[in-house]
């Protein structure tokens, strides 16, 4: 199953990462359809994300990682900070005023790639925006 992640008028298309994290995605898929508000990250670089609060996915790390590329994106199922998604869109280390956070890598965009700059420019000069994930496929 692959995702369709649309925020104003970028969309972009990214696959669900099973083989490496199937607990992660399938609580992620439970989650589906979501609509959320993205807004800018403010620890870690050039990423934005989705605030749960206190969320609790009953999931512990896997696939995790501090230093996600570019349209990799994290599912951070809680603990030292609050339960969330981050959305990297360049340079990215995963922090919290805590300190440095793994998140679980769920999912990879492949198409959009381009556009991540965008959304960047979006999300920092414009404010929170509207985003929404729905299962394609």
């Amino acid at each position: 199953m692959d995702l369709e992640i649309k925020v104003g008028n970028l969309r972009f298309v990214a696959r669900l990462e099973t083989e490496a994290a199937p607990k992660t995605c399938h609580a992620f898929q439970n989650m589906l359809p979501l609509e959320a508000q993205l807004i800018q990250a403010r620890w870690s670089g050039e990423a934005a994300w989705i605030p749960f609060g206190e969320l609790e996915l009953g999931l512990g790390y896997e696939n995790h990682t501090s230093h996600p590329a570019p349209g990799q994106l994290l599912l951070y199922p809680g603990g030292i900070s609050e339960t969330e998604i981050l959305f990297p869109y360049g340079a990215t280390v995963f922090g919290s005023k805590m300190g440095q956070l793994a998140g679980n890598h769920f999912a990879t965009i492949y198409d959009g790639n381009d556009r991540l700059k965008d959304l960047g420019e979006l999300v920092l000069w414009r404010g929170a925006q509207e985003i929404s994930f729905s299962a394609i496929g």
